[in-house]
């Protein structure tokens, strides 16, 4: 697959893996990727659906996370960022912040000659989202934010179930068959009417021989919590904005994405029922029909 390589806004010589899917001719929607998942996390028949829409989809891997750069060796300890980001304390120095990552995202723009675009993010890809809606809003058609927040701690935050899993960092030594069992663990954020342990571990398995790199996983961690407060700069996204989240989310809770519509001046707030922190394929069709009719009314 191609890559773009680029100088980052924070300095470090990056290259960015990115995939397209559909004619080069039609708008673009640029697919922004959550929290140490990699671009394969936006199921292939799901971008395909936006494709066949009329849509140029492009997906990619963050930094630190598939087969973009890895920031080997850059340490970052991030209990003290989560607390102070916790209790509206002093922010300790981080490798780079969500500002940086979404300066990522605009350089696959660049390398790719896209001016604007449609762009839709989900979970940490959400943050991401808002931020190049605040930062470069005349490089982004519309906005999707999927089970996101806008970087409240009040707002958003897993359960404590949730939150034993997510943060307990996987051994660096892991192997694939420890690895596919744990994905089992990931479902207690995902949606519970449409559990498939196959599927589960289909999916880590794949994930695991294209790129295991639970390293990054705590310096993107760090990026969300270490940005700090974006509430003030999420309510002047200008924008159109559609906001999807599930009511039983329970990695980003659903009053998440309720702030995160409240915010947003004119946005679309749509809460489905029974959507946990996944793209389930039977919800597919709910959710990419409501993706396409955000995006077409602008080009109407």
């Amino acid at each position: 697959m191609p890559k773009a390589s680029f100088t980052s806004t924070d300095n470090r010589q990056m290259e960015v893996e990115y995939e397209t899917f559909g004619d080069p001719s039609h708008p673009a929607l640029l697919m922004i990727m959550g929290y140490s998942a990699q671009m394969t996390a936006w199921p292939e028949g799901f971008i395909k659906n936006l494709a066949n829409a009329g849509y140029h989809v492009i997906r990619f891997d963050n930094r630190d996370c598939g087969l973009s750069t890895h920031l080997d060796g850059v340490f970052v300890d991030v209990g003290p960022v989560i607390a102070a980001a916790l209790f509206d304390d002093p922010i300790p120095p981080i490798p780079y912040t969500l500002v940086d990552m979404a300066g990522d995202a605009i350089a696959v723009l660049d390398h790719l000659g896209i001016e604007r675009a449609h762009v839709a993010g989900m979970s940490l890809g959400g943050m991401v989202s808002q931020v190049l809606a605040y930062t470069h809003p005349h490089r982004v058609m519309t906005l999707t934010s999927i089970s996101s927040q806008p970087g409240d701690p009040e707002v958003g935050q897993p359960t404590m179930e949730a939150s034993a899993v997510i943060f307990e960092e996987a051994p660096v030594g892991m192997s694939r068959e420890d690895y596919i069992e744990s994905s089992l663990s990931w479902q207690v954020w995902q949606s519970k009417k449409y559990r498939d342990d196959n599927l589960s571990r289909t999916a880590a398995a794949l994930s695991y021989d294209r790129a295991f790199y639970p390293e990054g996983a705590t310096r993107q961690l760090a990026a969300v919590y270490g940005t700090g407060r974006r509430h003030d700069q999420v309510a002047t996204i200008s924008v159109p904005t559609l906001v999807i989240h599930g009511t039983d989310d329970t990695l980003i809770t659903p009053d998440g994405g309720e702030r995160t519509a409240e915010l947003i001046p004119n946005s679309t707030l749509v809460m489905v029922d029974d959507m946990g922190h996944d793209l389930p394929q039977p919800l597919w069709p709910l959710l990419t029909n409501a993706i396409v009719d955000h995006l077409a009314r602008v080009q109407a």
